[in-house]
């Protein structure tokens, strides 16, 4: 027997549902794919057009949210971080922040989203003044969308070209000049005149000029610069035309994305199997080939080696912040929009743990192995400075890697097949959580747009967007957009996230709601993260940051003026929908009154809670049980109460 009733994730903002009636249960034991099956041969129009779809098995969200996390800011980003920031002595600044800033944030996300089968933007009608929060995030990671695909377009160029033979890369080409040296080079003798710039700087013991030895460059980096990028020298020369061979890397890419998620979680889901696992098997297998060349060990140690002096730096502290951003992908949307599509009552709390504490050791992995090669590659070369014979950033995956594939004397086709395979999946499976976020946030305020029809429209504008990025100068582009309309964004707007569950929504109602829908007390650990310790931080770290802000520059070259202008229009438009937002929310909030409105405004929602109508009442009687008695104590007496309980 099915039960008829409006499903609450479709309500417009003005309170009423923007959907037919749909059904809430099914039949027992009745899968809804048969269930959609038999209703179009009966000749109805089954449910599940409107109706926000649920995984097929809880594994595949946790798989999920494993290939969303788990992606190229491990591989990459964290071991130059890390190295950047006192080697191993970053690990404890880094588990500090994971502890109080990473882990509490996934879990938050996770309940929040579950809790109401909400999207980003929608999960805020729990505060409707603070909807501007879930607009932002959703601006901030359609910005990061279109340039991370643009980084698999090159990564695809290279994964084709490493079925070469030679590998492109590590030969010197007539054209690029005297002062290369090819990287398949691999006796000592290179180290007697090898002095790469910017990538590189080896000590030399030749006879010639400090000048001339600086002007020498791995053909690894050349090709990277010369062939693949075609980068220009100034960023006044303008971007210039995409590249054709990144074009179609880029147009495979989001072909790759768009067949992914057209259908929703129900092809997301099943693809996300062989996106969360199989970068491990590939990581595995260039792990045991790393630690096994000469010279490997000492590279790791290079990587672990502690710089205790600056385990006190603020900039260390505050890498370790953006480093936890980028790699649980948190304050982004995207943990609460994967986490609405789960049955009501699924455990979150294994899954955060599981994920959290697997990214953490991902990014040592990724770093035992790319370091196990580096220092491979300092001792082809013979120097014992490991430091000196790395770039990070794009550098690493794209010249400082393809280098030292270049020296490896059996089959380097192999590794650099696998690697940059590897590079793709990964990249693939954070960019299938972040387009997604944008579909759901779309398909929660007009519900009658099919799921293909907007994972289309995105995929073509993003595509379209996507070609700055792959032009001579896309590198300066990206690195500008990267910085205004990403991290920037995601700070402040995480922040005000922060306060709104915490503080406005209440961090005690809201471990009443995780008692309500898991049937757990919620630990003191979690009231004190969430009512005191992160936001307070993530407070500090924005002071901080705005406090020490230096103009971007890439290449140690600054932008032109316009460029910031620009830069700083990209951050004013994700940041500006708090106040538009939080207007309109206080307009249409009805009263009689300035101070009913805004009351009203920072209220949740009549229809807040659970989707299933009869759970949402019985859940409101509970909270309202709950809550009445504990209003009217005093302010500090609120305070301790939404703390601690």
């Amino acid at each position: 027997m099915k039960s008829l009733q409006q499903n609450p994730a479709f309500v417009g903002d003005d309170g009423h549902s923007t959907t037919s009636t749909l059904a809430m249960s099914s039949l027992p034991g009745q899968p809804a794919e048969t269930r959609d099956d038999a209703e179009h041969a009966a000749g109805k129009t089954p449910t599940g057009q409107n109706e926000r779809d649920t995984w097929g098995k809880g594994v595949e969200f946790l798989m999920s949210c494993i290939a969303m996390s788990v992606g190229l800011g491990n591989v990459w980003r964290f071991p130059f971080t890390a190295l950047d920031n006192g080697g191993g002595a970053f690990l404890i600044p880094y588990l500090i922040v994971l502890f109080l800033i990473g882990k509490p944030i996934y879990y938050l996300e996770m309940v929040i989203g579950q809790f109401s089968s909400r999207g980003s933007v929608k999960v805020f009608d729990l505060c409707p003044a603070m909807k501007g929060v879930g607009i932002g995030q959703v601006i901030s990671i359609s910005f990061v969308t279109t340039y991370y695909v643009g980084i698999m377009g090159i990564t695809l160029c290279y994964f084709y070209d490493s079925f070469r033979t030679p590998l492109p890369w590590s030969e010197c080409r007539p054209d690029w000049g005297t002062h290369c040296v090819a990287s398949s080079q691999s006796n000592t003798s290179i180290s007697s005149s090898l002095d790469f710039s910017p990538a590189w700087s080896t000590p030399s013991s030749s006879s010639s000029s400090p000048q001339e030895q600086q002007q020498l460059v791995a053909s690894a980096e050349l090709y990277f610069l010369k062939e693949v990028l075609r980068e220009k020298d100034q960023i006044a020369d303008g971007i210039g035309l995409p590249n054709w061979e990144l074009v179609i890397g880029l147009f495979v890419s989001w072909t790759c994305v768009f067949l992914i998620i057209r259908r929703g979680v129900k092809s997301s889901g099943k693809a996300s199997y062989f996106l969360a696992l199989f970068p491990y098997v590939i990581m595995g297998v260039l792990l045991v080939r790393a630690v096994t060349l000469p010279g490997s060990l000492d590279g790791i140690y290079y990587f672990i080696k502690p710089n205790w002096e600056k385990i006190l730096d603020p900039k260390v502290w505050y890498a370790a912040v953006t480093q936890c951003f980028y790699s649980l992908s948190v304050c982004f949307g995207n943990i609460i929009m994967y986490s609405s599509f789960n049955k009501f009552g699924h455990n979150v709390h294994r899954d955060a743990t599981i994920v959290t504490a697997l990214d953490t050791a991902t990014s040592l992995l990724a770093g035992f192995t790319i370091f196990g090669i580096l220092g491979h590659l300092a001792h082809e070369i013979g120097t014992e400075d490991i430091g000196k014979v790395v770039k990070g950033g794009a550098g690493l995956a794209f010249i400082s890697y393809p280098d030292a594939i270049a020296k490896f004397k059996q089959l380097p086709q192999i590794f650099s097949v696998l690697f940059f395979l590897m590079l793709f999946v990964l990249g693939i499976g954070s960019n299938i959580a972040m387009t997604s976020c944008t579909v759901t946030a779309i398909r929660d305020r007009f519900p009658n747009f099919k799921q293909w029809q907007c994972s289309l429209l995105i995929a073509v504008v993003s595509f379209l967007i996507g070609l700055m990025y792959i032009t001579p100068g896309g590198q300066y582009m990206l690195t500008l957009v990267d910085f205004f309309g990403a991290s920037m964004i995601a700070l402040v707007l995480g922040i005000a996230e922060l306060y709104t569950i915490g503080w406005i929504y209440g961090t005690d109602r809201l471990c009443k709601d995780i008692e309500f829908m898991l049937g757990r007390k919620v630990g003191l650990y979690w009231r004190l993260c969430w009512g005191v310790f992160t936001p307070l931080i993530m407070t500090v770290i924005l002071i901080y940051f705005y406090a020490t802000y230096e103009p971007l520059t890439y290449n140690n070259q600054y932008y032109p003026a316009w460029a910031y202008g620009v830069g700083w229009c990209i951050t004013a438009f994700g940041i500006v929908q708090l106040p538009i937002w939080m207007i309109v929310a206080i307009i249409r909030e009805p009263g009689s009154t300035l101070g009913e409105k805004v009351r009203g405004a920072f209220r949740p929602k009549k229809n807040w809670g659970p989707m299933d109508p009869l759970l949402r009442e019985q859940y409101n009687k509970e909270i309202q049980h709950e809550l009445i008695p504990k209003r009217g104590r005093g302010f500090w007496a609120s305070i301790r109460q939404n703390i601690f309980g």
